[in-house]
């Protein structure tokens, strides 16, 4: 009798799962005490509250559910933190954040960038032009601001909106960085957005190559698909 072949498929899922407990566990030695709690504080509320209303087996069965989605949702957020930890303060972090945008977004890296390796990164979504910078904001200002006037000769009636990525007053932290350009007010629509992409490729970009990503090994950061 022939065996039978394991999905592949389920063994990745499987194996990334893994990855990622192993890569979070170093930043965050209670992430499996943390998740593992509220999804067995999940399942116990439910379980009781079963054998209250005459129903322990209906919603003892909910309670599996509803612990595991429980457990999915802390593990998976303080997954996301502990590779925002590991990649903050590096060059190319925003840029890292920024290619796990979902569906709607285009990203381009390093449109302006100076000898001091402060650097600009351009999103063009649903809220307009978002450019993100890294470095020092000194120079960041007087980057941001060419940036500004030359997409202005192009796309003059499109939203330009400008983001610093760091810890200090007026900048976005990293972690936040994702939340805060998909809240932005939206000004555009897809064949909006693709249009303003067509315009901002025939313009070009700054040719200056970009240090390769900060991700450190095993830390890297789930990538949300791109538009093409």
């Amino acid at each position: 009798m022939a065996r039978k072949q394991r999905d592949p498929s389920k063994q990745g899922r499987i194996a990334q799962i893994r990855a990622t407990y192993r890569m979070t566990r170093k930043v965050d030695p209670r992430v499996g005490l943390v998740s593992g709690a509220w999804g067995l504080g999940v399942f116990a509320v439910l379980l009781a509250l079963g054998f209250l209303v005459g129903h322990p087996v209906y919603l003892g069965v909910l309670g599996v559910l509803c612990g595991f989605l429980a457990w999915t949702i802390v593990f998976g957020r303080r997954a996301e933190r502990a590779a925002y930890a590991q990649i903050e303060g590096q060059k190319g972090a925003a840029l890292a954040v920024l290619q796990t945008l979902k569906r709607g977004w285009y990203v381009t890296p390093a449109v302006a960038v100076t000898r001091s390796q402060d650097v600009v990164h351009r999103a063009v979504g649903a809220p307009g032009i978002v450019l993100v910078g890294e470095g020092a904001p000194g120079r960041l200002g007087g980057l941001m601001a060419q940036e500004r006037k030359r997409l202005g000769r192009v796309v003059p009636d499109v939203s330009v909106h400008e983001l610093v990525v760091g810890d200090g007053e007026g900048q976005v932290a990293l972690g936040k960085l994702n939340r805060t350009v998909q809240k932005m007010p939206r000004t555009l629509r897809g064949p909006q957005i693709d249009e303003t992409q067509r315009r901002l490729k025939a313009m070009g970009a700054a040719a200056v190559p970009l240090p390769k990503g900060p991700l450190p090994k095993g830390a890297r950061l789930p990538r949300g698909p791109q538009m093409r």
